[in-house]
Parts: structure tokens; C-alpha cells; sequence
């Protein structure tokens, strides 16, 4: 019986109970104990389905995937915008967009996984999806699905892939490990960092692994805790807390940063949610309570007036004044453990021309007191430079502590 594990910056420790989404051949099996993840030296080749919503909103994960991951993405499905290419949405990425898994079949080389490359509200399955799914299983082709809706416990799916002796890796399955926080200490040394936001979907993990990036290219050692299904499938460890028991999720959360810690001195754990969004609130809190950042960095997108919630169009939900928000994470943290928002990163993605981008990042560090920059448009080093200063200089940061951070060749 073999597994599929996905790429990791490192061991598992014995007694971890992480989670790396694991199938056994053509039906799912939950991997809540210890597992050594397998060597990516042979890459996999992925075709991206994204139907309809190809783009930096529900198609986040296909975004993520293709601009971060290690896999060569031999195309994307979006039979809406067939014939155009990736790059005209992310620069330099030529994968050509199709209309049907047929025409990324005929492509050499052939894709060997069908990932599932978008995150729509609820996370549940487009009906009209299932048929694309099974022809991908007859055809061979393994499927990687970050949905809530569990794929390899649909009989029919299961069935086909035992058939053709396929996986079916659902990320958002949750551990078997169940533990309410204790309280856990950060070791001497370690700085731990989240990402918050004023928004769901505004690149929160994308700023986490800019910032994971820019500190390894310092010489830090430095890693990244993925909490959500698409860093899960760019980094190969992880659990999306989104789908945790909410009992269970800030401890889920600590012993991640546990885990995060035996990898790196600086670990950046990506956030999600918001604390004041009226679907989402709830992650970003357990995150923030179970992480017990000694930082935090605050991830806005310029321009943006209201949450992205629809369900009542007879309401809004204006985004908070950003001064008041920052001072608010502050104050929700110092319930468990004192924290500070040290830097904003700008998400200058809907503003057009440089030039308006960089006045608008120094508007806002105007308005907040506070260094500000978009990292992923800009670059993350100079960001990191601020951030790494302030998080040394915190008065809950042990000075004598801080000569002990390793370069990264003393990594984990």
C-alpha cells in the first residue's frame, strides 16, 4: 500500500500528530499520527481546474498553487477563458487556459494530477464538476482537492479510484489528534509572527510566505505554518483550521507552531479570516489565541470599503478604520499573551500604475504609524528589514534570547 505525502521543509517529529493528507491507493485514509514525508526530487505535474472562476478570488487556491508551489502546472480549465494564458494575470507563469481536461491530456508532458483549484463559500463541490473529476480518475490522474465536500468519501469516486489505481488527497480532512490548548510556551529564541487581516482572501498567505522569503534570504532560519488548504498544498505539511472542531482549534493551532518552532527560529503562520468578519471571525481567532504571536501583521487591500459577504443585500459590513483594528488585535491577544502589530502589507493589487501604489503605501503608513509596503508586488525585503527589527525590539521578547537566533544553516 503505498501513500501519497506532499513536499515538507523537513521532518516530522515522533508524537507530532500532524496531519499530511494521505491516500492509500484509490480510498482515503486519515493520517492523524506520525508519517515521514516523501521526497519531491520527482515533481508532479498538475492540471489546474478552476471552471468559471480562474482569477485571484475563488480561484485563490489556483493563484496560490501556480505562484508558490513546487509543481509544474501544465494548464488550467476555465473553458470562459480558454485560449488566454496565465500570465496575463500573473507575469512570467506561461501556462495556457483550456476548456477541457481532454485538451490538457493531448499536452506534453501529460499532467498526472488533477488539482481542484478553487475555494468557493462553504467549500463544497460544483455538481458540474463531478464528470470532469471521473474522466481525470479513468485517465490515471490522481486528484488533489481542498474542498470541504470530501471527495474520497463519495463511493462513486472512491470506486473509480481504486479502479484505476489512483489517489484522491482531500487537504481539508482534519487530524485525528484532538487537544484543547495548555498554554504552551514559545522556546527561547523562536519568534513567531501571524498574519491578520481586514478581510477574508486578500493574500494573507501570500504575505506569510514572502515574509518566510525574505527571512531565509537574510539568513534566518525561517518557516511557514500553513493553516489552510491551498499552503498545505505549497508547503506539504499542515491542517486547515477552518475544518478543526472548534473545541480543538486553538490547540490544533499550538501544537502547529510547536511543530512550526522545530523547523525555523522565525515562524510565520499564515492567518485567516477576520476578527471582524461575520463568517469568518472565528478562525482568526483561534488562530491568534492559539498561535500566541509574540507579532502580528496586519494584511490590507487598498481599497476596499466593505467584507466580501453577499448573503444579505440589505446589509454591509463596512472595514474597520485601521488604527482602531490594529489597536483591537492588540487587545484580543493581550487576553492570552501579549502582542503587537508591527507592519501592514499593502495589497496594492487594484490600484493601477506604481506610482499610485507607492503613494498609497505611504498614505497608509501615515495613518498608522506604521511600516508599510506590498511585498508582493514590491518585493518583501525591505518589509522584512522593519519587521524583524520591531519583533527584536518588543519588551515580551527575552533580549538576551535574541543573539541566540541561528542562521538558517542551523535549520531543523
Amino acid at each position: 500500500m503505498r501513500y501519497h505525502t506532499p513536499a515538507a521543509n523537513g521532518p516530522i517529529r515522533s508524537g507530532s500528530g500532524l496531519v499530511v493528507s494521505g491516500m492509500a491507493t484509490g480510498a482515503e485514509r486519515r493520517l492523524g499520527g506520525v508519517i515521514e514525508m516523501g521526497s519531491r526530487a520527482t515533481r508532479r505535474r498538475l492540471v489546474i481546474l478552476a471552471e468559471g472562476n480562474f482569477g485571484f478570488h475563488h480561484g485563490k487556491t489556483a493563484v496560490g498553487v501556480i505562484r508558490y508551489g513546487p509543481d509544474e502546472v501544465v494548464a488550467v480549465i476555465d473553458s470562459t477563458q480558454a485560449g488566454g494564458n496565465v500570465s496575463s494575470i500573473l507575469p512570467g507563469r506561461d501556462i495556457p487556459i483550456v476548456a477541457t481536461l481532454n485538451e490538457a491530456l493531448a499536452m506534453t508532458p501529460r499532467p498526472d494530477t488533477l488539482l481542484i483549484g478553487i475555494a468557493p463559500t462553504g467549500g463544497r463541490l460544483p455538481a458540474s464538476w463531478r464528470a470532469v473529476i471521473l474522466e481525470a480518475i479513468r485517465a490515471g490522474l490522481d486528484v488533489h482537492s481542498g474542498l470541504h465536500t470530501f471527495l474520497g468519501d463519495d463511493p462513486e469516486l472512491a470506486s473509480a479510484a481504486t479502479a484505476a489505481g489512483t489517489q484522491i488527497v482531500d487537504y481539508r480532512r482534519p487530524p485525528d489528534r484532538m487537544e484543547t490548548a495548555v498554554g504552551r510556551r514559545h522556546l527561547p529564541g523562536k519568534r513567531v509572527i501571524l498574519t491578520v487581516g481586514t478581510d477574508c482572501a486578500i493574500g494573507k498567505m501570500s504575505v506569510a510566505l514572502e515574509l518566510r522569503a525574505a527571512a531565509a534570504a537574510a539568513g534566518l532560519s525561517a518557516s511557514f505554518v500553513p493553516t489552510g488548504q491551498t499552503g498545505m498544498m505549497i508547503d506539504g505539511w499542515g491542517v486547515a483550521v477552518d475544518r478543526v472542531i472548534s473545541d480543538f482549534a486553538q490547540g490544533t493551532v499550538e501544537w502547529m507552531v510547536e511543530e512550526g518552532e522545530a523547523r525555523g527560529d522565525w515562524v510565520i503562520v499564515e492567518g485567516q479570516g477576520s476578527l471582524d468578519h461575520p463568517a469568518y471571525s472565528s478562525v482568526t481567532l483561534a488562530l491568534i489565541h492559539g498561535a500566541t504571536p509574540q507579532a502580528m501583521v496586519l494584511v490590507h487591500r487598498a481599497g476596499q470599503v466593505e467584507h466580501d459577504f453577499d448573503h444579505l443585500p440589505e446589509a454591509s459590513f463596512p472595514i474597520a478604520e485601521l488604527r482602531s483594528f490594529i489597536e483591537l488585535h492588540e487587545r484580543v491577544a493581550g487576553l492570552v499573551a501579549p502582542s503587537k502589530v508591527v507592519a501592514v502589507a499593502l495589497n496594492t493589487s487594484a490600484i493601477d500604475g506604481e506610482a499610485a501604489a507607492r503613494a498609497e503605501i505611504v498614505r497608509v503608513a501615515a495613518e498608522t504609524g506604521l511600516p508599510t509596503d506590498d511585498p508582493v508586488r514590491f518585493g518583501p525585503t525591505p518589509l522584512w528589514a522593519d519587521i524583524q527589527r520591531a519583533v527584536d525590539g518588543l519588551p515580551w521578547i527575552d533580549a538576551a534570547a535574541s543573539t541566540a537566533v541561528s542562521p538558517a544553516s542551523s535549520s531543523k
